[in-house]
C-alpha cells in the first residue's frame, strides 16, 4: 500500500496516508455524531458531539499508527528495513524493505503491534473508569479503550495477513523449520476466514443491515485477496533465491545520448526499439533514465530543440542493484519503484538494466520448470510402485 500523501517522520520511520484514509475517517466522524455518542452520552448538543466524533476519530488514528509503530521498532531491532509506515482504509500498515530473517524475529515483530493496541485500550478504558471525567472526555475514552480491544482481539484470529495469522506463521515456522510450508498454512486460515466474513456480510445485508453486511463482505474480500497474494509472493521468492541479478538482467542495454535531441531519441531509439525505458549515456558513464512518458509533457514542437538529458531522470532517483544480489531480495524494492526498472552495477560501473519484465518472464521459466520436475518425479514415483508407467486419464 503506497502512500499518496506525506505526514511526517517518527523516529526515523517515513509516515504517510493513502487518499482512503480520509473516507474512513469521515465515515468515523459521521457514525460517532450521528449514533454512538448520542447513545452512550444523552443531553449533549450535536456539536459537542460531533467535537467528540473529530477527536475521537483523530485519536483512533493515532492508536492505529502506535500500533504500526510497534511492528516497526520491533522489525529495526530485529535487523529488518522500515520504508514506512501508511495509514488507510484498513487502518495502517508497515512497510518492511527485505525478508524477515527468522521465525523468532517474525513472533516478535508481529506480536508487537497487539501488545501496544492492548496497553492503549486498557489504560484508556482503566482511565475513563478511575477518574471522574466530563461527559464528553469520558464517552471518547470509553469508546476509544473499547475499540481498541475489539480491534486487538480481531487482529490476533490466526488468518493471515492479521497478526494472529502471522504469529501462527511465526510458530510453525519455528517448529518445522518451513517457512514456505508455515506460509501456505496460515494463508489458508486467512482465505478461509476471508470467505467466513463474505458470507456473513451477505446474510447480515440480506437480514437489513445493509451497510454493515456490505463491510463485511469488503473486509473478507480484501483478506482473501491478500491471503492468495502472500502465497504467491512466498512461492515467487523461493522460486527466485539463488538466482543472481547478473543472470537476469540485459547487459548491453539500448542507450540514450544525454546531449541528443528529443526527437532523435524518439525517431531513432523509442519507435525503433519500443522499451519502455532506457539508460542515459554521457561520456560512456550511465548518468540517469528517460522513458517515452518523461518527453510527452514537453510540446511537440520543441521536441527537436530539448536534450535527453534535461528529461531525463538523474541517477539519484533510479534504483540502482549489484550484479551479484539475489533476485528474490531485490524483486520487492523492484516492484515498488515507480519505473519498475533498475541500473544494475557492474565491477562498479552501472552498465545493466533489470526490468520487472525480464523477472516475470524468468519466473515464469522457473515456475514450469518446478512444476514439469515434481509431475515427472510423480509420475516415477507411480511407475517404481505399479511397475508400468502412469499414463494421463482421459
Amino acid at each position: 500500500m503506497t502512500p499518496t500523501f506525506r505526514l511526517g517522520r517518527v523516529a526515523g520511520i517515513e509516515v504517510g496516508a493513502n487518499w482512503s484514509w480520509l473516507l474512513v475517517v469521515a465515515l468515523i466522524v459521521w457514525s460517532l455524531a450521528a449514533g454512538v455518542f448520542p447513545d452512550s452520552n444523552p443531553g449533549l448538543s450535536d456539536g459537542t458531539y460531533l467535537a467528540m466524533a473529530v477527536v475521537a476519530a483523530l485519536l483512533f488514528f493515532v492508536s492505529l499508527f502506535l500500533h504500526e509503530l510497534g511492528h516497526a521498532l520491533q522489525a529495526q531491532r530485529d535487523g529488518v528495513a522500515i520504508e514506512g509506515i501508511t495509514l488507510w482504509v484498513f487502518g495502517g500498515v508497515a512497510r518492511f524493505r527485505g525478508e524477515i530473517p527468522s521465525a523468532g524475529a517474525e513472533l516478535r515483530i508481529a506480536a508487537a503491534g497487539p501488545a501496544v493496541s492492548l496497553v492503549i485500550g486498557a489504560a484508556c478504558l482503566a482511565f475513563a473508569v478511575l477518574v471522574p471525567l466530563p461527559s464528553a472526555v469520558d464517552g471518547v475514552l470509553h469508546w476509544l479503550g473499547y475499540i481498541n480491544l475489539v480491534l486487538l482481539v480481531f487482529n490476533l484470529i490466526p488468518a493471515f495477513p492479521l497478526d494472529g495469522g502471522r504469529i501462527l506463521r511465526a510458530l510453525l515456522w519455528r517448529a518445522s523449520g518451513d517457512r514456505r510450508a508455515a506460509t501456505r498454512v496460515a494463508a489458508a486460515a486467512g482465505q478461509g476466514f476471508g470467505i467466513l466474513l463474505i458470507v456473513t456480510g451477505f446474510f447480515v445485508a440480506a437480514f437489513g443491515a445493509v451497510f454493515g453486511g456490505l463491510w463485511l463482505a469488503f473486509v473478507g474480500f480484501f483478506l482473501l485477496s491478500a491471503a492468495e497474494a502472500e502465497v504467491n509472493m512466498a512461492e515467487a521468492h523461493m522460486a527466485l533465491t539463488g538466482v543472481r541479478v547478473a543472470e537476469v538482467m540485459v547487459a548491453e542495454p539500448v542507450t540514450a545520448d544525454a546531449g541528443m535531441s528529443l526527437q532523435r531519441f524518439i525517431d531513432e531509439i523509442f519507435f525503433a526499439h519500443r522499451y519502455t525505458a532506457y539508460p542515459v549515456v554521457m561520456d560512456g558513464e550511465t548518468v540517469g533514465l528517460i522513458s517515452f512518458r518523461d518527453a510527452l509533457p514537453v510540446p511537440r514542437d520543441r521536441w527537436p530543440w530539448v536534450l535527453v538529458r534535461e528529461r531525463a531522470r538523474p541517477r539519484d532517483e533510479i534504483l540502482v542493484v549489484d550484479a551479484a544480489s539475489d533476485l528474490a531480495d531485490v524483486v520487492p524494492e523492484l516492484a515498488r519503484h515507480e519505473l519498475r526498472r533498475a541500473l544494475v552495477r557492474v565491477d562498479g560501473r552501472a552498465t545493466g538494466l533489470l526490468s520487472m519484465t525480464d523477472v516475470g518472464r524468468v519466473l515464469e521459466v522457473l515456475t514450469v520448470g518446478r512444476a514439469a520436475t515434481t509431475l515427472a518425479a510423480e509420475r516415477q514415483k507411480r511407475f517404481t510402485r505399479t511397475g508400468r508407467p502412469a499414463l494421463p486419464r482421459t
